[in-house]
């Protein structure tokens, strides 16, 4: 495949991102050898590959062929539940590589509301705004809070990718797999909180046949707390449990622990 062999490109010349790779595992699975971790990180350098790919079939595939790539699609009802509560729905997603196809899958189903950081490119805006809106109802930019409150107000689906490494502001250190004190952003607190609103997860992967299968997670209970950190700890909690679905089609390619609780430790990276 077309897609492998890119992968296997990436993973031979970028080798700092091949590096990133390999020391976020290292962090999150310290009981994984270096024999195994090597093989890990080719993998997901070939699901890399695979995800260039899978972008452009995300932005200009019609509907027809969408539909013949669904594996299965799971937990439908808790979206109906929310609506029938007369709630919206705070999805949270992790950085899956193959995230433009999740999104298309499930909006063959549910067209949902993506909440994203505009391209600083125009043309690249273009097309990437183009191309989602084949799944989404419409787009909200990272910085429009409000635009994404009044969405879960209105009882809309509204994606929320809450597991990078988003910076020291607005955050809480959280474990997240072995990794003790992973900066986590609080913003998901933020939108949770809103009364017209439940909080779902997605555990999403694509099979050896190219097929995808979309699992929606029940309602995080007593959600949010008054305890950030426990808090984003059960959000990390809900995030590792989808990426362990398929660890080697996760962005590993993510400088997920730049941010240290003391500002002066060296870089992991």
């Amino acid at each position: 495949m077309l897609g492998r062999l890119l992968g296997r490109l990436v993973h031979r010349f970028l080798k700092k991102r091949r590096k990133i790779a390999e020391v976020n595992l290292k962090l999150c699975f310290p009981d994984m050898d270096a024999q195994q971790r090597s093989a890990m990180v080719l993998k997901n350098m070939e699901n890399t590959g695979i995800a260039t790919f899978e972008t452009g079939m995300a932005w200009w595939w019609p509907e027809w062929r969408i539909k013949r790539a669904v594996g299965s699609i799971s937990g439908l009802e808790h979206f109906e539940a929310a609506n029938k509560n007369g709630k919206g729905v705070l999805l949270l997603v992790p950085h899956m590589l193959h995230l433009e196809m999740l999104g298309r899958v499930l909006g063959t189903h549910t067209q949902g509301i993506g909440f994203y950081r505009p391209h600083n490119n125009p043309l690249m805006e273009y097309f990437m705004t183009k191309g989602r809106l084949r799944s989404n109802e419409f787009l909200i930019g990272k910085r429009d809070v409000k635009g994404l409150l009044k969405a879960l107000h209105n009882k809309k689906v509204c994606y929320y990718l809450p597991d990078q490494d988003y910076g020291r502001k607005r955050c809480e250190f959280a474990p997240f797999f072995a990794v003790p004190d992973a900066a986590t952003t609080t913003g998901t607190l933020l939108f949770a909180s809103s009364k017209k609103c439940e909080t779902l997860s997605l555990v999403g992967l694509r099979d050896k046949q190219g097929k995808y299968h979309i699992t929606i997670q029940p309602a995080m209970a007593e959600f949010p707390s008054d305890d950030e950190n426990h808090d984003v700890t059960r959000v990390n909690q809900r995030m590792e449990q989808s990426i362990m679905e398929a660890p080697e089609q996760y962005m590993w390619l993510h400088r997920r622990f730049k941010t240290r609780p003391d500002k002066d430790a060296p870089s992991y990276y």
